[in-house]
């Protein structure tokens, strides 16, 4: 199949083809040395001019301003832009001038990648700039970065700003974006911070597999796949917590993994099939005293990310700094339904989301009914970080039974700013009634629950080896960086989120715009750029084509995702 060129992309390669024909390498694979950045110069100049009177940057350009034999260019690098001034007999000192007045002057396109070397200087405006002695072509650009407009407090007008482009060309959308880039920056500042807190306890990092014969320690929906080798069904992990316990009982007394974990489910604002968690499991304590380590750690990774422990998340300043305000879930069911639900037997529990309006289907036992009202009414009402404890017996079969209320567990999850973060037990070490409460999810998934755990024989074999009295503990990293980066959508902090398949648009050809009236030079721009929607020519190259087209879809209120040929059309109608 044929890829249709834009204009732009036509000019590039034949751009690159003169840059071969002159003998230049447009990707040259030598070393490189970068001894600064533009950040580190920008910051640093006043104070230690003497540190950058000769420097070698290496970065895009993102803008140009040719004047005659002298020019004026931005450079990215991965800290920021800095201005570069480029006279043509530095960087050509003999007569032939080809490096400036064919290379850099015609050949070069912003986006490409280049290597200078020079001095810093101050311009007679003021500005912090490099004076270019030697320059390099390091990698030629074969597509046009989209035009971003931003006003002076640097605010985007228009530019590459459709999220769904941006999750899915995450390369552009760091290069025209860098402010993004400090979601990610911080994200690795949270797992840092947490790996630190934990090694400094002592706690041994470790890995456990992927790809597990047994999907278990979490209710969800596994990823099912082969091994053709071994002849047998594998699952990609839903969750670490079994394997992490088999290394509590071989001996170690506290383990932790950041891993990802994979869930066969919806995919909405906080939630995405792949995702990071961390795990970890102490041996000899309990999940009042996890309460109390979890609070410790928060604030730690607080203080790190921003210097306080206090966060800004929307319309809400969460404080990080414990303790954290502690409710049952029962009791917080009776606080904002005004209904006990503590008694209450399935019938009872489906009438009562009847009359609250909750959807509910008859795979649902106990526990997932609780869940479900809870769910409706009273996460969003929990912004400060607030742990729900306590949970009936029927929704966690993997914790231990509370010591003195008969029907829960010891377990509790941790809210903030309306979603779970975190989730932590009492773990149940009984091999006895372990055996029995997988078998009581054997039972549901024989309803049709397809969340219910499986029976993992090997798991309840190692109990029966004796794991000691242990607390265990799940963060979910994706949603804590959500919070951390004051980010609404978990697509935000993910590099590459999962996306839906890409649409490919059909290619209209000439004759299509002709034999519906499209004048003979649209037809010429619109065949040499290969577009065949009005949104396709606005993110390449807002020009009276799209200009024109755009005022018809404006005037006659069309969408801007429809063919180009559909807007002509309902124009000549």
């Amino acid at each position: 199949m044929s890829i249709a060129l834009s204009e732009q992309e036509i000019f590039r390669r034949e751009s690159l083809q003169q840059l071969r024909a002159l003998g230049i390498n447009p990707y040259p694979a030598e070393e490189y040395k970068v001894t600064a950045f533009a950040q580190d110069i920008t910051d640093n100049f006043e104070k230690f001019p003497d540190t950058y009177k000769q420097v070698t940057l290496a970065g895009r350009v993102m803008t140009r301003r040719i004047m005659g034999s002298a020019s004026f260019a931005e450079l990215q690098d991965s800290t920021g832009r800095i201005q570069i001034y480029i006279k043509r007999d530095d960087i050509c000192p003999d007569e032939d001038k080809t490096l400036y007045n064919t290379v850099f002057k015609k050949l070069l396109d912003l986006g490409d990648y280049i290597g200078v070397k020079g001095y810093v200087f101050l311009t007679q405006t003021g500005e912090i700039s490099v004076h270019v002695q030697e320059f390099i072509l390091l990698s030629k650009s074969l597509k046009p970065l989209p035009v971003v407009k931003r006003d002076d407090d640097g605010n985007i007008h228009d530019g590459f700003t459709d999220p769904e482009l941006r999750y899915r060309q995450r390369y552009v959308d760091l290069t025209v974006n860098p402010e993004f880039k400090q979601i990610f920056i911080k994200r690795t500042k949270v797992i840092s911070s947490m790996r630190e807190y934990f090694n400094k306890q002592g706690w041994l990092e470790v890995e456990t597999p992927i790809l597990q014969p047994v999907h278990g320690g979490a209710a969800a929906r596994p990823f099912a796949t082969h091994h053709n080798t071994l002849d047998m069904p594998l699952f990609l992990r839903i969750a670490n917590e079994l394997y992490l316990k088999r290394l509590i009982v071989a001996g170690f007394d506290g383990v932790y993994e950041f891993g990802k974990m994979f869930r066969n489910e919806g995919m909405d604002r906080t939630h995405n099939p792949e995702f990071t968690s961390m795990e970890i499991y102490v041996a000899y304590k309990d999940y009042t005293w996890m309460m109390a380590m979890v609070e410790e750690c928060l604030e730690t990774v607080t203080r790190a990310v921003h210097g306080i422990p206090v966060v800004q998340v929307g319309g809400n300043e969460i404080n990080f700094a414990g303790p954290y305000e502690k409710l049952s879930m029962y009791d917080s069911i009776l606080k904002y339904t005004g209904i006990d639900v503590s008694t209450m037997d399935e019938a009872g529990l489906r009438e009562t989301c009847k009359e609250l309006g909750i959807e509910v289907n008859p795979t649902m036992a106990k526990g997932k009914l609780i869940d479900e009202i809870f769910g409706a009414k009273v996460e969003a009402n929990l912004i400060q970080p607030t742990y729900i404890t306590d949970y009936p017996i029927e929704m966690t079969p993997l914790a231990k039974k509370h010591r003195t209320k008969d029907g829960l567990v010891e377990r509790f999850e941790l809210f903030v700013n309306g979603k779970e973060i975190a989730n932590a037990y009492s773990e149940l070490n009984d091999p006895i009634d372990q055996r029995e409460r997988l078998e009581e999810q054997l039972i549901l998934a024989g309803r049709g629950d397809d969340e219910a755990m499986a029976m993992d024989d090997d798991f309840l074999r190692a109990l029966e080896y004796g794991m000691p009295p242990t607390s265990g503990l799940g963060i979910g990293i994706d949603r804590l960086v959500m919070l951390m980066t004051n980010q609404s959508t978990i697509q935000e902090v993910l590099f590459f989120p999962q996306m839906r398949p890409e649409k490919k648009a059909k290619v209209v050809t000439a004759d299509d715009f002709i034999n519906i009236g499209v004048p003979a030079e649209w037809v010429i721009v619109l065949n040499k750029m290969g577009f065949n929607t009005v949104e396709e020519l606005k993110a390449a190259n807002p020009n009276k084509v799209f200009n024109d087209l755009g005022g018809m879809r404006k005037k006659l209120k069309l969408d801007i995702t429809m063919p180009v040929k559909e807007v002509v059309m309902a124009w000549f109608e």
